[in-house]
């Protein structure tokens, strides 16, 4: 058996009485104020995360504030249709679903052939977007972008269905599907 040299001796003794005497601080710190009577105090962030918003106010948000974009350019407001949300909210969910960020679907599906499967006959474009933490940022990045501005400046498109679905790690996904 080798024997440490007694250099090395006073050194783990030295150690292990540290970590000791501090075993016993941190164990007196702890109880201590509940010994006292004392109140404890924890730690807490000093700001909290924003609550995540709920997928139908996104989706009621991104309309408006689409609306409010079209109305300022002469266009008229769009109306929400049922058959175009279900559209928008069933790609969505497929995109959360698959982690896919893509106008192509399920089984190779189009908007129109999605749209078409609702029973909605004149869809007439599609916006998508995924990670945009509010409804005014992915309104404001669609009308940064030349092809989703003109999709959302159509003024022969008439009615609207917005799509918000949040992936399983907490990522939103977009889909905004217009029609005639």
């Amino acid at each position: 058996m080798v024997r440490p040299s007694d250099s090395r001796v006073p050194y783990l003794r030295k150690g292990l009485l540290l970590r000791q005497l501090l075993r016993r601080l941190a164990v007196t710190a702890l109880l201590a104020p509940a010994a006292a009577g004392a109140m404890t105090m924890i730690a807490t962030p000093a700001e909290a995360a924003p609550a995540k918003t709920s997928e139908q106010a996104l989706q009621t948000e991104v309309n408006r504030l689409t609306n409010v974009e079209r109305t300022k350019r002469g266009c008229g407001a769009l109306k929400v249709n049922a058959q175009l949300t279900a559209a928008a909210r069933g790609h969505s969910a497929w995109m959360a679903r698959t982690g896919t960020f893509s106008h192509t679907g399920s089984a190779g599906s189009s908007f129109v052939a999605r749209a078409k499967a609702t029973g909605y006959g004149q869809p007439s474009a599609e916006n998508i977007a995924w990670g945009y933490q509010s409804a005014a940022s992915v309104v404001q990045g669609w009308m940064n972008s030349p092809g989703h501005r003109a999709n959302i400046l159509n003024c022969k498109s008439k009615s609207v269905g917005v799509g918000a679905v949040y992936s399983a790690n907490g990522t939103p996904y977009y889909t905004q599907d217009f029609g005639y």
